[in-house]
């Protein structure tokens, strides 16, 4: 199970730098071609989400690799599951349905991590 877990801490991990470095580098016009929801937030809180991608996906990886302040990986879960739930709910009301069941499927993964660590299998 340990395995498991750290399977999708990495494959979380990679989804969300990749997702949040797209947001904090490409301008917001860039980004509106791919992303229709951007046009309902102004740039900064683009960037903003993008930045909380990244230092999530960060809290995911790097705590439980140095083994210091272990208790960040799964907070940094539920932060992402906090995200996820705001996407969406976004995308909900853009009636973009497969964005949000690929939400649903990261919320589902970043709850096992966060299930996992908080519990017997924390580090």
């Amino acid at each position: 199970m340990a395995t498991l877990v750290w399977i999708l801490q990495i494959l979380l991990a990679v989804v969300f730098v990749a997702a949040g470095l797209i947001k904090l580098i490409r301008p917001k016009a860039d980004l509106q071609a791919q992303m229709g929801w951007v046009d309902d937030y102004p740039d900064n809180g683009v960037k903003a989400i993008g930045a909380l991608e990244v230092l999530a996906a960060i809290g995911l990886i790097l705590p439980a690799l140095t083994g210091i302040a272990t208790v960040f990986v799964p907070l940094a879960a539920v932060g992402l599951i906090l995200l996820m739930i705001g996407a969406a709910i976004t995308h909900g009301r853009r009636k973009e349905y497969p964005f949000v069941a690929g939400n649903v499927v990261l919320i589902v993964l970043a709850l096992i991590v966060a299930w996992a660590r908080f519990g017997a299998y924390s580090l």
